[in-house]
């Protein structure tokens, strides 16, 4: 069982670990998962290297799990789906995040958070990999999302999250739909707009968040298939079209609520009339 940070014994903790292509990089991220894990959910996107025999060598005991669609959301959400201990932690396999903070994390969830998020731009966090570019985008998606959803998230796009495995049902990801028939494959939030998604979806749900410093490290081999400008256009559309949705699903709601038994009475006398009217038009 996982110790948390003050020392003391902690409830289980599922990893969940997307890969593709990653075998370069998995020894270093599985040397610093910390002792007494639950479980750990390799979750691959059909690497054309040898990601999964390195996951089974290093650690026999993981779990493989093969997406069904593509994209880092999706591998997320197969993971989810998939864990069995009571805390479900986010690991990127580049080596970027370090599952050393995994206990951090926990004693947040202990403190009564529904939702530990990590923050590169708080006390204790950091970052060595971060672009200017980045940074500005990272800001203004934080202050705009702050805005439409009434949170304080000081670094919405970063990946690293660890949360209760209760909460899977508030984010409402498709596991089980197969791949559009459209060139990438993917649904909606299969791609690297996850991070976003999920705090819509928690906002609405009216979650506790706290956030938590965490210190981002480079990508230790490989290059990011993260894409500034496309992957930003994709959080910014999650952002507006999300909002969009709650206010027509709080419009229909408030209708419901406001139709009293005059109005079913009414209802029933208007159907009458058309019923008498028009002989069998409503058959």
């Amino acid at each position: 069982m996982l110790h948390t940070a003050s020392g003391e014994a902690g409830p289980k903790v599922t990893v969940v670990i997307p890969t593709l292509n990653e075998a370069r990089n998995l020894p270093h991220v599985f040397s610093r998962l910390p002792e007494g894990l639950h479980e750990v959910v390799v979750v691959d996107g059909h690497s054309v290297d040898d990601t999964l025999t390195v996951a089974r060598q290093l650690r026999p005991d993981a779990r493989i799990v093969m997406q069904n669609r593509s994209g880092k959301g999706n591998a997320l959400a197969c993971g989810f789906a998939a864990a069995t201990g009571d805390i479900i932690a986010m690991v990127d396999a580049d080596g970027s995040a370090d599952p050393a903070e995994i206990p951090r994390f926990v004693d947040a969830l202990l403190d009564g958070a529904d939702f530990a998020k990590g923050t590169r731009f708080a006390d204790g966090g950091g970052s060595a990999d971060i672009t200017h570019i980045r940074r500005l985008g990272n800001r203004f998606f934080s202050v705009f999302f702050n805005l439409c959803y009434g949170a304080r998230y000081s670094d919405l796009c970063y990946g690293f999250n660890v949360f209760w495995r209760s909460h899977v049902p508030a984010l409402d990801l498709d596991v089980t739909s197969p791949p559009p028939e459209r060139s990438d494959g993917r649904l909606w939030g299969d791609g690297f707009e996850i991070e976003t998604l999920m705090h819509v979806r928690i906002a609405k749900a009216g979650l506790i968040v706290t956030e938590v410093p965490s210190y981002e490290h480079k990508r230790i081999h490989g290059t990011s298939n993260l894409s500034a400008f496309g992957d930003g256009i994709r959080v910014l559309r999650i952002i507006l079209t999300e909002r969009r949705r709650t206010k027509r699903s709080t419009t229909s709601r408030n209708s419901a609520e406001s139709y009293s038994p005059r109005d079913a009475v009414s209802q029933q006398l208007y159907d009458s009339q058309v019923t008498s009217a028009v002989p069998g038009e409503l058959d």
